[in-house]
């Protein structure tokens, strides 16, 4: 019997544990959609509350108040785009093939994921406080660029990359890129009248990835 109850005990600890980390997985994405579409000063904790389906004592009981959720939901944003960059298992690629499905991926996470970018802009608009106080904004970033100091090596021992470059240096290009399109997607479309959908942004992804290999694969002028 006591065997058997130490057991359900086990089981109980365990299905806390997992419907913890889904409520807090459901507040992070909640306070990404809120954060993004009102801005900080816009977004209201309740609704992030009513939207991940907890009550707002449970949510402040996780991540404290409104200026620590969004600190959580930034941090968020950037572990969920480094965490799908390392599916990519860049190391396992050709230098080339590499670039190309880096920057591929980078256009389509943003565009299928509009909070990102509106994290982003936020959080410059705010002057970036809120980033320069995640303790492990660094380690996140690191796996990142680790990655890209790989490929960099191997396309220079190979003899494909012949530009010198830090990881950071091709990585705000790639971003930049892939950033511009479609961070400002509504005022283009206006202007130029481009009625652009998953083809043609897809396209423009491909030009970029093109664009990027081209400029790492070719000798300096002079």
């Amino acid at each position: 019997m006591h065997g058997s109850a130490a057991g359900r005990k086990v089981i109980r600890k365990k299905r806390g544990q997992r419907d913890s980390n889904a409520s807090r997985a459901a507040i992070l994405q909640a306070a990404l959609n809120e954060f993004s579409s009102a801005g900080y000063e816009g977004a209201r904790v309740d609704r992030i509350a009513e939207k991940a389906g907890v009550s707002k004592p449970l949510l402040y009981d996780y991540f404290g108040d409104k200026d620590d959720l969004y600190a959580a939901a930034l941090r968020e944003a950037y572990v969920q785009i480094r965490e799908a960059e390392l599916e990519l298992s860049l190391e396992e690629l050709a230098p080339r093939e590499a670039i190309h499905e880096l920057v591929v991926f980078t256009f389509r996470h943003f565009r299928r994921h509009p909070w990102f970018i509106a994290m982003l802009n936020t959080e410059n608009l705010r002057g970036g406080g809120t980033v320069t106080r995640l303790h492990d904004r660094h380690e996140i970033q690191s796996k990142l660029l680790l990655a890209l100091d790989d490929v960099l090596a191997r396309g220079k021992r190979e003899n494909i990359f012949h530009r010198d470059i830090s990881p950071v240096r091709l990585y705000l290009i790639i971003a930049s890129l892939c950033y511009f399109p479609v961070s400002n997607r509504f005022t283009l479309a206006a202007i130029f009248d481009l009625d652009w959908g998953d083809e043609e942004f897809g396209q423009h992804a491909e030009t970029v990835a093109e664009i990027v290999n081209t400029w790492l694969t070719s000798e300096r002028a002079g």
